[in-house]
Parts: C-alpha cells; sequence; structure tokens
C-alpha cells in the first residue's frame, strides 16, 4: 500500500502516525459498544436479520444479505466469548449480548481511516497527505455512530473503497499481476453491491474516470501534446485499460458476486427465487415513499451538503447518571430528565462544511479546465507535479458525483447516511487542500492548514457524546443539537426553507 523511501535509521513518524489513528478509531468503536441495551435505529432489521440466519428462521430480506452474514458470523464468534456478556436481551429473537452483534460492525469500522488513507497515498504519492486523510476519517461522527451499531453503511463503504484501492494496485502494474489487482476489486466492488445496491456508486467512479482518461487522451492527441512517460501516479495509466478489463473484471466478476452472495439467503428462504428477489427490493423500496410522514428524518439529497437533517438514532432521560436506563418504558420528557442520552448519526461539522467547500472549489476546477477553455492539462507540457494534482482533482470530483448524482431522481425516503460513500471524497478533497497549505513557503498558510486541523478536532470532542452516547445535560445537549434540529428553527426560516426537510 505504501512504498518505503525513508532513511534507515530515520524516524518512521508515518507508520507511527497511522498506528496512533488506527488506536484511536478501535477505542472509539469498542468504548461503551453495550451501553444501550436495546436495538438502535435499524438493528430492529439487520442484527433480527443476522440471528435469523442462525436460527433458521424464514424472512423476507428488503436488501442484499451479505451484510448480515457478516454480523451473523459476529454474533456467533462473540456468544463464545467471555467478553461484553453483561448486557443481555431477547430483541434479536434469541437471547445474545448487545456486544455480540455489534463489536463485528466496530472491528470493520476502525479500518476506513486505514484504506483512506491508502487510497490518499496511491493517487498522490504523499505520506503526509495520507496521514491527514485518515485523521479527518478518524475523527468523521458518521462513520463512528455507523461502526457501532449492527447496520450495514460501514460494509458498504469499506468494500466499495477496497474496490477502488485495488483498481489503483492493478494500474501500477501490467500483465498477470494487473489482472489479478483487478480481479480483486471486482469481488470487492460486487461485494459492495451486495450490502446495498448503491455500493455500485464506487464502481461508477472508476467507469467514469475511465471514460474521462480516454477522452483526456484523445484530445491531447488532437492537440499533439506531449504525453511522454510520466508514471507519477496509477491514475495516468487508467486510458491503457481496455473494453476487456472492464468486461471481465468489473462486469462479470462483481455480477458474479453479487450472485453468489445470495446463495445462502436462498437455500434458507427458496422463496421468491433470485429474480423474483430482486424484483420484490426494487418494488419495496418504491413503495416507501417519502416525507415526514413516512419517517421523520427524511432528507433531500442536497440538504446532506451541509448536514441540515442528521438522523436521532437513540435518546433516552434519566434523573441523573446513576440511574439505570430503561428501555421497557417511555423516556421522560427532556424538561423532566436532567441527563440525556442522545446518540446523533451526523458528521464533524467542521470536517463537514470545510469538505463540502473543497469539492466544490475542485468541481469549479474541473469545469474551468474543460475542453471548451483549451486548458485541458492533464497530459500536456507542465511539471509531473501538476499532472499529479490534476488527476487527484479529477478523480475526487468523479467519484463524488458518482456517489451523490444517482440520488437526485430517487423519490423514496433517504437519509443523510446515503452520503456516506460521497462523503469519503469530499473529505479527501479538504485533506488535500490542507496538506497543500502546510507544505507552503509562507508561514500565515502553514498556520492556516494547523489551524484548520485544529478545529476539525476540537469540534470532533466537542460532538463526541452524542457519537457516543454520553450522558448530557440539557444545556450541555442544547449546545450541541439545535443547529441540527429542524424543529428548533425559527418559524420565519422554516417557512424559506418549507421543502428542504
Amino acid at each position: 500500500m505504501f512504498a518505503s523511501n525513508k532513511r534507515p535509521n530515520s524516524t518512521p513518524w508515518f507508520w507511527i502516525g497511522l498506528a496512533v489513528v488506527f488506536l484511536l478509531s478501535i477505542i472509539l468503536r469498542f468504548w461503551g459498544l453495550g451501553r444501550f441495551n436495546t436495538l438502535v435505529f435499524d438493528e430492529v432489521y439487520y442484527a433480527k436479520f443476522a440471528n435469523n440466519y442462525l436460527t433458521n428462521t424464514k424472512f423476507f430480506n428488503a436488501h442484499p444479505p451479505l451484510s448480515q452474514y457478516i454480523i451473523a458470523i459476529g454474533i456467533w464468534i462473540g456468544t463464545h466469548l467471555p467478553i461484553g456478556q453483561d448486557t443481555v436481551n431477547n430483541l434479536t429473537g434469541s437471547v445474545r449480548s448487545t456486544w455480540s452483534y455489534r463489536w463485528i460492525n466496530a472491528f470493520t469500522g476502525s479500518f476506513i481511516p486505514l484504506v483512506i488513507a491508502a487510497i490518499a497515498y496511491q493517487i498522490s504519492l504523499r505520506r503526509s497527505y495520507a496521514l491527514i486523510a485518515a485523521l479527518f476519517a478518524a475523527t468523521d461522527g458518521l462513520f463512528l455512530v455507523e461502526s457501532r451499531y449492527a447496520l450495514n453503511n460501514i460494509y458498504l463503504v469499506i468494500f466499495g473503497l477496497l474496490g477502488q484501492l485495488f483498481v489503483l494496485f492493478g494500474l501500477k502494474h501490467h500483465g498477470i499481476k494487473r489482472s489479478l489487482y483487478l480481479a480483486l476489486a471486482g469481488v470487492w466492488f460486487g461485494a459492495s453491491a451486495a450490502v446495498k445496491w448503491n455500493g455500485l456508486w464506487f464502481l461508477l467512479g472508476i467507469y467514469l474516470l475511465w471514460l474521462a482518461a480516454l477522452a483526456i487522451k484523445w484530445l491531447n492527441t488532437l492537440k499533439n501534446a506531449y504525453i511522454g512517460r510520466r508514471n507519477t501516479t496509477p491514475l495516468q495509466n487508467l486510458s491503457q485499460l481496455k473494453i476487456g478489463h472492464l468486461l471481465v473484471y468489473l462486469a462479470i466478476i462483481p455480477v458474479a458476486v453479487y450472485s453468489l452472495a445470495w446463495i445462502p439467503h436462498l437455500q434458507q428462504n427458496p422463496t421468491p427465487n433470485f429474480w423474483d428477489m430482486q424484483k420484490q427490493i426494487l418494488s419495496y423500496h418504491e413503495r416507501i415513499g417519502d416525507g415526514a410522514k413516512v419517517h421523520p428524518y427524511c432528507s433531500d439529497w442536497y440538504t446532506w451538503l451541509l448536514m441540515l437533517r442528521p438522523v436521532a438514532y437513540l435518546y433516552r432521560t434519566a434523573g441523573s447518571i446513576s440511574e439505570p436506563l430503561s428501555f421497557n418504558s417511555p423516556s421522560l420528557p427532556a424538561t423532566t430528565g436532567k441527563i440525556i442520552y442522545d446518540v446523533h448519526a451526523m458528521g464533524n461539522p467542521v470536517l463537514w462544511w470545510l469538505s463540502t467547500a473543497a469539492i466544490f472549489y475542485m468541481l469549479w476546477l474541473v469545469l474551468r479546465h474543460s475542453p471548451s477553455t483549451q486548458k485541458f492539462s492533464l497530459f500536456s507540457q507542465i511539471s509531473d507535479r501538476q499532472v499529479t494534482d490534476n488527476w487527484i482533482i479529477l478523480y475526487l470530483v468523479l467519484n463524488w458525483l458518482a456517489n451523490l448524482l444517482p440520488w437526485i431522481p430517487v423519490t423514496r425516503c433517504t437519509f443523510i447516511y446515503h452520503y456516506m460513500g460521497a462523503s469519503v471524497f469530499s473529505g479527501l478533497a479538504i485533506a488535500y487542500f490542507i496538506n497543500n497549505w502546510l507544505q507552503s513557503y509562507r508561514s500565515s498558510v502553514r498556520i492556516l492548514g494547523l489551524t484548520t486541523i485544529l478545529l476539525i478536532l476540537l469540534a470532533f470532542v466537542f460532538w463526541m457524546p452524542v457519537y457516543l452516547g454520553l450522558p448530557l445535560s440539557l444545556q450541555e445537549y442544547r449546545w450541541r443539537l439545535p443547529y441540527f434540529d429542524y424543529s428548533q428553527l425559527p418559524l420565519w426560516i422554516k417557512q424559506l426553507l418549507p421543502n428542504w426537510i
């Protein structure tokens, strides 16, 4: 993943930094993992479905089954370990510990910052950029929350990112090695689609990049631009991929993996058959509808860019910190309870807003250098550093668009976590700019980069209680959530934005 170019006696700061980020991710995901002895948000589906596979109980699954297989494996392993057995319930249909149906998600989610770091390095060959990208991924609240419960979005994202990473590996090699890496990429893309259909957006991003590479090569050939032997990053080899590569490795293999993933489910639930199951899944999601009547936290795609409608996964109140939480009775009103336990699926606000600004600026850069302006400089006679930077920008913009734009025509109720795939690439965008700032010869620009990182870290610490469900007083809760709670906006603002949330 990461080539070594350090001096033999130099301190391996990069590896130490990655280890610290990974350790931080592990600690945050496993700390108090069994705190809430109930089913949180969509655990009412996925934890139950996973248990159904273990108990051979027939059921209908509105999503492909791969993530529930993994959670089921986690439950089986967790049930046989002496860890986390202090809180149990029978809400999944069997007596299970909360730790057993959550730990494998926490473990898997801990690796996402490392995968993002590997992608950042492969597209730039800059270790500082990879480390900053990993740090930002570890301090994003939405990924933290999704990792701590038996939900499926973590698997969709990590499988899709692994698919992209192995494509990048393949582009660095030729012959058998390239074929092997591309085949593994196809496996990961198929696995992402076998979690949710929108896992295919990661594959769509590769298709868009390939088409862009062919178009750029053709345009520069027309202009007699010098291409030369530039092999700074794998992205510059995209135009070497042939139709056969895409057909075999990035079409047939993903379809085969997706189809094979259904075998255990269909053995347990032989009817409906495979094709009828796909039709029923599509029909199910088309019938869901949209708006507050379907779910109070439905949100349109454009609200995700500014995190206007995060989702409350859990809300409970208690008289004091020492009072045990009960999930067998309604929660006390906020005005009565002195302590609030809240879990919100929301990103790190500072990181989120800066990421949106960064990716829009990159989009503007791509449009400014469109063919119509005669400034398509991805292969022309400019420095290797400029060529690499242009390819990084194109990679991030096209993947961000591939993971966001398909949601525009969707009419069913959608949630902010559907933006997780796209947010990876906007996060990589702000990490790219901050890495450049830190390398500036101007001290004021370097200070800006350090200040931005500090603000992102402080924001993560400030909102951490609503990521982890830590106890808050009513005033502490109000400091953190009203900014993202539509119900608490002034009436005149609601009237200005009648259809936004």
